[in-house]
């Protein structure tokens, strides 16, 4: 994802947590400046959006929380589709199965955006194994950790105290010492405050 994150935000209206720690904190741009950017600023009128409009801002949402492009969205709902139950809580399934976000879920990183630039720079490792891609589906059992020496990186090592006191999903288990974390099931409890009925209503058309 290209540009500038937090104008995404205000346009949106809603923190998608694209800068960590940032998003929420009184120095966030949807703090500071409550309203849509551009030059009407604070005064502009505020329109009621159609059906596609919804659906095309909820799309939106997705794509830029979970750092997905409108062909790899398609591609897993096309993957969701497919599968047995409810096509919406499937293609949530399989975006919290990425790689990049269980290793932001992990609270190795303070966004899913540094999570994707550790994965892309070869830190992580499921299995033994390195990976580098950030789409990378995870499985139950699958351990996912930092790399030998990368482990030593300052902004690695930083992380350590932040993850000792980090509550993580039910579906994960961490073990911050090592820098380490275990799948343990299906992504469960979800609740994201998007209207995943909508995304799926625009791809169903």
């Amino acid at each position: 994802m290209t540009g500038p994150k937090e104008k995404r935000e205000r346009a949106l209206g809603m923190h998608l947590g694209l800068k960590g720690d940032r998003s929420m904190s009184p120095k966030s741009a949807l703090v500071r400046k409550p309203y849509k950017p551009g030059v009407h600023g604070p005064n502009g009128r505020i329109r009621a959006l159609s059906e596609f409009g919804l659906q095309l801002r909820e799309k939106s949402k997705f794509k830029l929380t979970y750092g997905v492009d409108e062909t790899n969205l398609k591609r897993l709902y096309g993957l969701a589709q497919k599968a047995k139950g409810s096509t919406g809580a499937k293609l949530l399934e399989l975006l919290e199965r990425r790689l990049d976000n269980v290793v932001y879920r992990l609270g190795f990183t303070p966004s899913r955006l540094a999570a994707r630039q550790l994965v892309l720079h070869g830190h992580l490792a499921v299995n033994g194994r390195k990976v580098t891609s950030p789409g990378y589906s995870v499985r139950k059992d699958d351990v996912i950790a930092v790399r030998g020496t990368s482990a030593a990186k300052k902004h690695i090592t930083g992380r350590k105290e932040a993850m000792k006191q980090y509550d993580v999903p039910a579906w994960l288990a961490l073990t911050p010492d090592k820098m380490e974390g275990r799948v343990l099931g299906a992504p469960s409890d979800l609740n994201p405050p998007f209207e995943i009925s909508l995304l799926v209503e625009s791809f169903s058309k």
